[in-house]
């Protein structure tokens, strides 16, 4: 979330900047002014919180020297539990002002970066680079079609048990898997990144300070039980977020490189009815993501936003995979991010390009209401800095195997890119394992 203080006129702050980017996500302007006014109604009950606090201890110490000079001291107990009941009334004033206000805060965006192109339509993200030659030979098999005619998943039988985007993934589909999430490690550790693997699920206190409020209707999972509700991860991003929640992070250690794996889990809620074929879009997956921490000064974050963006397009270049750079306009961002960039990888069956990596600067979005803060601790709130979070997927496993299969495939099967055959065993082609021909949508027609 933001800080408070970028909406205080009297802290030398300038307010319009939030309504500027909130107009540049064409979101809610007024919510600006409704913090503003919520901010200074918490300020003043807590004013007059201090002020019956100081008084109750004055009246106490009054209360404290009648008795020793054996006067009667009825009257000023009196006022003492006056005082008391009033500021127990207060108190509640301000917690509940103050939770008012952070929940509204919460919903307000990150300042949105003043290179991000402006549109409400993805169609208007701008191409920033592209890389490769595009396959674009007529009646090429489809992703879909070209993991039937392997064999490497059983999506009627993953259906069967798992329901709708169910799958199991088989032999060569399991090693290319794996070879993708070993190679992905492996490049990653070569350029300074530590490996985690993360937990795959998050308590629901922690998850609400990872994830934003509309995720958890349309993305994640629930695991109920014993009284202590969790939540699947739907990005390795969201326990990378909260590994160092409440530290203080010494400039000397800073950047911080991790290379995240996970398996991730997501309801899809949002986007029903669209890819339910193949394991291109599917409830549970895995995903290597980088994530890095920097400094909140000059452009530290934003040089690490470029070279994060680099990696994953270097990665894409080693596996030969065409694709494009866009970077997303401020209508379709998320609230965490104040820039997106998106590497679009070439689809050649449905002659496009479909997103295979995205790259946030969240800036200090994050870190605050994680409270993962800069420097060494110190004693005077106001001086706390947070430190600038970044998050890039390198590859999603499943989705990556689509656009290998339609890039590599050939009229008896498909070639493995040469960095993952190490992990294939030296295996260099994958043959079809059937004749039966699969229609455009997938399915098996009788030979």
């Amino acid at each position: 979330m933001l800080d408070i203080n970028v909406f205080r006129e009297d802290k030398g702050n300038n307010p319009e900047i939030i309504r500027e980017s909130q107009r540049r996500r064409f979101a809610d302007v007024d919510i600006v002014d409704e913090i503003i006014r919520l901010d200074k109604e918490w300020r003043q009950r807590q004013y007059e919180l201090d002020k019956l606090r100081r008084d109750f201890n004055l009246i106490n110490k009054q209360v404290a020297k009648l008795k020793i000079a054996g006067e009667d001291a009825s009257e000023v107990i009196k006022s003492s539990e006056e005082n008391r009941q009033s500021s127990a009334k207060k108190d509640a004033e301000v917690q509940e002002t103050k939770a008012a206000l952070y929940l509204k805060l919460g919903t307000v965006g990150n300042l949105v970066h003043d290179s991000v192109p402006v549109s409400d339509d993805e169609a208007n993200n701008a191409v920033i680079r592209t890389w490769g030659e595009k396959r674009q030979e007529p009646k090429l098999r489809n992703h879909v079609e070209l993991v039937e005619l392997l064999g490497i998943a059983d999506l009627e039988k993953g259906a069967n048990v798992a329901g709708g985007r169910g799958y199991y993934l088989k032999g060569d589909g399991v090693r290319l898997n794996q070879a993708l999430i070993n190679f992905g490690l492996e490049f990653l550790e070569k350029r300074g990144y530590m490996a985690l693997q993360t937990p795959f699920f998050l308590r629901k206190d922690i998850m609400a300070k990872c994830a934003q409020l509309a995720q958890f209707d349309e993305e994640l999972y629930k695991v109920t039980g014993e009284g202590d509700d969790k939540y699947l991860i739907a990005t390795a991003e969201q326990p990378l977020c909260a590994y160092h929640l409440d530290d203080w992070i010494h400039p000397s250690k800073l950047p911080i490189r991790y290379a995240g794996y996970s398996s991730c889990f997501r309801k899809e809620a949002g986007s029903h009815g669209r890819d339910t074929l193949g394991i291109f879009r599917v409830h549970q997956f895995e995903k290597v993501e980088q994530f890095c921490i920097t400094s909140p000064n000059g452009n530290d974050s934003w040089d690490m936003h470029e070279e994060m963006i680099k990696n994953s397009e270097e990665f894409y270049q080693m596996l030969k995979i065409p694709y494009q750079v866009v970077a997303i306009v401020s209508g379709a961002l998320n609230d965490a991010a104040a820039k997106k960039y998106d590497l679009e990888a070439w689809f050649p069956a449905s002659q496009t390009y479909r997103e295979l990596v995205s790259c946030s600067n969240c800036t200090d979005y994050q870190s605050r209401r994680l409270e993962i803060r800069y420097g060494q601790k110190k004693n005077n709130e106001q001086a706390k800095q947070y430190v600038h979070m970044l998050n890039s997927t390198l590859t999603a496993t499943e989705r990556t195997i689509c656009c290998i299969l339609e890039n590599y495939q050939s009229q008896n099967g498909v070639e493995i890119p040469e960095p993952l055959r190490p992990y294939m065993g030296g295996k260099s082609f994958l043959p079809f394992q059937t004749n039966a021909t699969p229609d455009a949508k997938g399915k098996k027609s009788k030979p």
